[in-house]
This record gives C-alpha cells, structure tokens and sequence, in this order.
C-alpha cells in the first residue's frame, strides 16, 4: 500500500437480499428453457421463442457478473481524495477545491449506483445510508458512500484541521 494513503475503502454489491432478488429472477428463464425445450410445453399464456427465453436468461446473467465485479474504491491521502467506480466513474477532488466536507447519514431511498441531479449532487453508493458529503468551492455536490463513515470522521476533522 501506498505510503501517502491515509484511508482506502473497497465497496461491493454483497448484500444478500440482492442476490436472493437476481438469483430469482434469473431463475424464471431458466425454468421457461426447461419447460419449453426439455418438457415441450409452452411457458406462459404468450410464450417467447426459446431463443428469447435464452437471450433473457444470458441478459440476466450479464447483469448478474456486472454487479459482482463493479466495486467502489476511494482512497484518501493529504493532497486529494479518488474514487474509482468503473466503469461508471473516476474522480478526484484536491483539497484545495473542497469547501466543506462532512459524514452525513442520508435516506437509503437515494439508492445504490451512481446517481445524479440528487440533493447530494452526484452520488457514488454501493450500500448502507452513510457517506462524505462534499461542496466544491464551484459549488458542486458530490456524495461518497461509505461503510467505515466513523474511521473516515476522523481522517476529514485531522486534515481539516
């Protein structure tokens, strides 16, 4: 590890009900092949063809290594704090440009990914309902979630000392 790193966070799509979610929803392809191609029978009122069925179940299975893999690392040293969200994002913010930044808890109805045009601004989240909340001195927001917010507190009060 890099020595000028104070703080280095890796965030990823964990969480259980997630992929109880996907894992059932991938599973209703998987049935449609099975009842339409192994047992001859049409699936649904208004079946697909077999290959829809199996273009949907490889979509959803697309969808499902994405997730696994995509992960949000920030990383934080005394000159600039980065985040690495590919392939949705990479930003770095200098100090120097920082106005304010602070831990806020927000409402988990912000949701997880990367959104925009929030009251946070732009928002990088992977999970939970906490996160560095920053204000650039051209007045742009930008939220960062984060899952270790109390060790994080106290990296931003030492370097905004």
């Amino acid at each position: 590890m890099d020595p000028s790193i104070i703080f280095k966070e890796v965030q990823r799509f964990r969480q259980l009900w997630l992929w109880l979610l996907l894992g059932g929803i991938t599973m209703i392809p998987v049935y449609g092949i099975f009842q339409q191609m192994v047992l001859n029978e049409p699936f649904g009122d208004q079946p697909t063809s077999d290959i829809g069925l199996i273009i949907i179940f490889v979509l959803n299975v697309g969808i499902c290594v994405f997730l696994w893999m995509i992960q949000l690392k920030t990383t934080i040293t005394k000159e600039e704090i980065v985040i690495n969200y590919p392939p949705l994002a990479k930003k770095r913010f200098l100090w120097s440009e920082i106005e304010k930044a602070e831990i806020v808890q927000y409402s988990p109805l912000i949701g997880y990914g990367l959104r925009i045009w929030t009251s946070y601004g732009t928002v990088y989240n992977v999970k939970g309902n906490r996160g560095l909340f920053l204000i650039l001195k051209n007045g742009k927001k930008y939220m960062i979630g984060t899952q270790r917010h109390r060790e994080l507190e106290d990296i931003i009060k030492s370097l905004l000392k």
